[in-house]
């Protein structure tokens, strides 16, 4: 596979300012990713700071719901910070660190990987500001609070559909004009090489420790990993140790939005097509002009028009499938959890577990499905609840 690139997919289609920025940070990585310091400093944040490892815990009465498969949630919702952010950002906070970076910056959507952002920044004493879509910041005030409590400058960006897509876009201005100075802490398995890279590997800590736990557990490899996939790095996490093991089965849920058929969606993979955004090629939800298509999701964090393009090419390979789950699905997925296993799940995670029961009651009962619980859902009270009183 010719570096960068997954297949067709990934590249770097960047202006020029930004070339020497992606090279220095290719550079860096390739070189601080095998320093002794800098893994057992990083190890040392994940398990002390981060509370690494998370559990991998039998959800009984989901299983007995499902009548089918053992379903298994990893427990990424019980990082610091609420969500497997934490992985991508400590170990990219700690790069632009030693690569003498002060200032950091940052996009989010659900406002997750923002907060991670924020809680790392304030551990290592990094300047950290953060751009966030006017629509996340409404739906998502309580971690727009969480941010700047934690020290970060948060800016509301008001062009385009207000949401990860242009907080993304604005981020990448900021790095343009102060490229000397500033690490762009991107926050999923997205954008130019090296980042899909860079974050595949820091969050495929959620894989290894899947494959360890669930030997543990069943004395076998899972049947099926199943994950959400916005940008796709806690899938891409949790995938990535498994790729080449075959027999364990990959699932990606994408966000359905009102249905696919409606084309109010974010599942680019089901029904975009190739095309270029934020550095990288990859699925794009795009018009006969090449024009990007707005996204509709009730979650915030999976509201975007492309995806990480490893994800693509797992899927043109054949090795990953994906699926769509539509909002109500997904409000189906965050109440089940919730009053059966005692777990509110962020809605994004909430994908990944209507997915998981669906597939699981057409398993047989000596399988096994592990969902990653990407993210706790306190974030979603205020918009689970309008939805479920009919006012979204």
């Amino acid at each position: 596979m010719v570096k960068g690139r997954f297949g067709e997919f990934g590249g770097r289609y960047v202006p020029e300012t930004l070339v020497p920025a992606l090279q220095e940070l290719e550079s860096a990585y390739k070189r601080l990713s095998r320093d002794a310091e800098f893994k057992s400093t990083l190890r040392r944040y994940n398990t002390q700071f981060g509370g690494r490892p998370t559990p991998l815990y039998h959800a009984q009465r989901l299983t007995e719901h499902a009548g089918g498969a053992r379903i298994y949630l990893k427990r990424e919702d019980l990082v610091h910070g609420g969500a497997h952010k934490f992985n991508n950002v400590m170990g990219q906070a700690l790069l632009a660190k030693m690569m003498g970076k002060r200032r950091v910056i940052a996009e989010t959507g659900a406002g997750q990987h923002g907060v991670a952002t924020a809680i790392a920044g304030a551990a290592l004493g990094l300047d950290t500001e953060v751009y966030m879509g006017r629509k996340d910041t409404e739906r998502q005030r309580l971690n727009l609070i969480r941010m700047e409590l934690l020290g970060a400058k948060v800016h509301t960006v008001d062009s385009g559909s207000r949401t990860l897509k242009d907080a993304i876009n604005e981020a990448l201005r900021d790095w343009v004009a102060n490229v000397r100075d500033t690490y762009y802490l991107l926050g999923s398995a997205v954008g130019p090489h090296p980042y899909p890279t860079i974050v595949r590997d820091f969050q495929s800590i959620i894989g290894r420790e899947i494959r360890s736990q669930i030997l543990a557990a069943e004395g076998k490899l899972p049947d099926l990993i199943v994950a959400c996939v916005g940008g796709g790095s806690n899938a891409i996490g949790a995938f990535a140790p498994f790729i080449r093991n075959t027999e364990v089965g990959l699932l990606g849920a994408q966000a359905g939005g009102l249905g696919i058929e409606s084309g109010k969606h974010s599942a680019p993979l089901l029904a975009g097509e190739a095309g270029v955004l934020h550095g990288a090629r990859s699925m794009l939800l795009q018009d006969s002009d090449g024009q990007v298509l707005e996204t509709t999701s009730i979650s915030a964090g999976l509201d975007y028009p492309s995806v990480g393009p490893q994800h693509s090419y797992l899927k043109a390979s054949g090795r990953a499938r994906y699926v769509a789950v539509t909002d109500a699905q997904a409000m189906e997925g965050f109440r089940l959890l919730s009053r059966l296993e005692g777990i509110i799940p962020a809605l994004e995670s909430a994908h990944a577990v209507y997915a998981a029961l669906e597939e699981a009651r057409k398993m047989p009962a000596s399988s096994s499905v592990v969902v990653n619980l990407s993210g706790r859902g306190d974030k979603d009270v205020e918009t689970a609840a309008a939805y479920m009183e009919g006012r979204r």
